[in-house]
């Protein structure tokens, strides 16, 4: 992977030094004229005009929806486009309410509150003592589950969970299983039908693409069987004044008119990564967290495993002395260098520890050895 020649697609790398992926990945050039291309040449709704512009957008979202399909090894009708990963595990909640549902102890709030308010009986997790994932407290908690809704990859500390053995313990026995991607939907292959997942949500804005965007992948059998969150315009075959008939799946769940710009710039992200290929991306990652794992490691107090291979792309930490939000400013004011301080909507977690919150360091593709070599030199000065 030529990470020279892809931060040239990143023209704001020549500026600032990024390390908040985790919160929003930037978005490379091609992305951008993507949504450009449709504000400037077709500018319209898709699928209820008869005329021209309207069926090149109405082209281009069924284009989209091939492109997530095959980008995650599922059939285009189980994609369903939302806002975020919010909305997209919110509809799923709202179909399960008073369920029992099972979350592990590093859930962001997207994916507990939405339980909560649906007065769910909420069983949780707990981590090992370096974070990692405990499947013997799992198998101890799995009985009389519904559905067991997990992270694949901890935006708190970059932890990955085993969702294979999840999903099949899980389906052993006959809870579903709800995964959040949002962390590692644009940094490792995930295969829907291979891995059996019953339902996914990502979103746009971490995978290079818009904010605004995302989508709900689930199995059509089960998607037949729950209730929009949203309904009105498009989502409806026909209507009177008493009752209306459902568009098919997944149309019922498109309410109203779409981010039709959002669409066509993630499919377009998604084609990006693609052509770079999640084993060069993952291995620039490992690579840059083994350096600053290397470097700093006993000088912070790491949130997370000591073993970088176990942290996937993120450093989350905290010094002495120090809160997340002065490292964060100090890192912005001396050399433009861009991380996330706070409690990255994991309160529960935090509260649990009785931590305030932490900085974190979250890489990408288009991050190079000088982005972290200078994000080292500045973190040992603020140290000393």
């Amino acid at each position: 992977m030529n990470v020279t020649k892809i931060r040239e697609d990143f023209p704001i790398l020549k500026k600032y030094v990024y390390l908040d992926s985790a919160c929003m990945s930037l978005k490379p050039r091609q992305v951008i004229n993507k949504i450009n291309e449709y504000y400037n040449e077709y500018p319209a709704c898709s699928g209820r005009s008869g005329h021209s512009l309207s069926n090149k957008i109405n082209e281009e979202v069924y284009k989209t929806r091939e492109i997530i399909a095959k980008f995650f090894s599922t059939r285009k009708e189980n994609v369903i486009f939302t806002r975020n990963t919010t909305e997209a595990i919110n509809i799923v909640a709202n179909n399960f309410k008073r369920k029992n549902i099972l979350i592990t102890d590093k859930e962001h709030n997207s994916n507990l509150l939405p339980w909560q308010k649906n007065k769910c009986n909420i069983k949780v997790i707990n981590s090992k003592k370096d974070n990692t994932f405990d499947i013997e407290d799992f198998k101890n908690k799995i009985k009389g589950t519904d559905l067991i809704a997990i992270n694949h990859v901890a935006n708190l500390d970059g932890v990955v969970n085993p969702i294979k053995e999840v999903i099949k313990i899980a389906h052993e026995n006959k809870a579903l299983v709800l995964i959040d991607a949002a962390q590692s939907a644009g940094h490792s292959e995930i295969n829907f039908n291979k891995l059996d997942i019953d339902f996914m949500a990502f979103s746009g804005h971490k995978t290079l693409g818009p904010s605004g965007i995302g989508a709900l992948i689930g199995k059509k059998e089960l998607l037949e069987k729950i209730e929009p969150l949203n309904i009105g315009g498009g989502t409806v075959t026909d209507s009177n004044y008493n009752s209306f008939k459902y568009e098919d799946i997944p149309l019922r769940f498109e309410a109203g008119l779409q981010d039709y710009s959002g669409i066509i710039g993630l499919g377009e992200a998604l084609n990006y990564l693609k052509k770079i290929g999640f084993d060069d991306i993952e291995k620039n990652e490992l690579k840059l967290n083994k350096i600053i794992t290397e470097e700093l490691l006993s000088k912070v107090q790491l949130i997370g495993p000591e073993d970088y291979k176990l942290r996937s792309s993120i450093f989350s930490f905290n010094v002495n002395k120090f809160s997340a939000l002065d490292i964060a400013g100090i890192l912005n004011s001396s050399r433009n260098i861009c991380i996330r301080a706070g409690a990255h909507c994991v309160h529960s977690w935090f509260n649990k520890h009785n931590l305030k919150g932490s900085a974190r360091a979250s890489l990408y593709l288009y991050n190079n050895e000088d982005d972290v070599r200078i994000f080292v030199e500045e973190i040992k000065k603020i140290i000393k």
